[in-house]
C-alpha cells in the first residue's frame, strides 16, 4: 500500500520563506477575477465569553462565544466592466445574490496554489467609488466588501518537483 509523503516540517537551519504578497487569484463561483489589485482579509474571531462557576468567586473562566468571520475587502481598478457594481446593486434592490468566492494564494512562481481560502455564500456590503482628483496621475481604485457565512480553508500545495 502506498502512502503519501508528509509535508516537509521544518528543520533546524533550514529556512522556508514566507509566500510573497502579490502572488494571488480571486475566483467568484469558480471564475477567475484578474483585476484585484488587493484584498484585505479574511479573518475569525472567536470571541471569549467570561464566567464564574458557582461558590468560585476568586476563577473567571472562558468559554468560546459565536464564531465571527470578518469582512473581506476587494480593491480593484475601475474599469469598463460593471460585474461587481452589479452584484452590489442587487444586494442594495433587496435581492441578495450569495456567491462562493475564492481567494488563492501563489507560490512565489505564480504558477501554483499554495493555500486557499473559500468565502462560502458571500455578498456585497459596502462600496466605495475611487478617489478623484484632476491633478492627480493615481489610477481609479473602487472597493467591494464582501460578507460571507462561513471561511473554508484548502490546502493545495505546491507539487513537489
Amino acid at each position: 500500500m502506498s502512502q503519501t509523503p508528509a509535508a516537509p516540517s521544518a528543520q533546524p537551519g533550514v529556512v522556508n520563506d514566507p509566500y510573497r504578497a502579490y502572488n494571488f487569484k480571486l475566483e467568484i463561483n469558480g471564475v477567475i477575477q484578474g483585476h484585484f489589485v488587493r484584498i484585505e482579509g479574511p479573518g475569525i474571531i472567536v470571541p471569549r465569553i467570561l464566567w464564574r462557576a458557582a461558590g468560585e468567586h476568586s476563577t473567571v473562566r472562558a468559554i468560546p462565544g459565536p464564531v465571527e468571520y470578518t469582512p473581506v475587502v476587494l480593491h480593484y481598478g475601475l474599469t469598463d466592466s460593471s460585474e461587481m457594481v452589479t452584484w452590489l446593486f442587487r444586494s442594495v434592490n433587496g435581492q441578495v445574490a450569495r456567491q462562493n468566492v475564492s481567494i488563492a494564494m501563489l507560490n512565489d512562481a505564480g504558477s501554483a496554489e499554495v493555500r486557499r481560502w473559500n468565502l462560502i455564500a458571500a455578498w456585497p456590503c459596502e462600496w466605495k467609488g475611487s478617489p478623484l482628483d484632476a491633478l492627480g496621475h493615481e489610477l481609479a481604485i473602487e472597493t467591494l466588501t464582501l460578507a460571507y457565512d462561513r471561511l473554508e480553508l484548502d490546502n493545495a500545495p505546491a507539487p513537489v518537483a
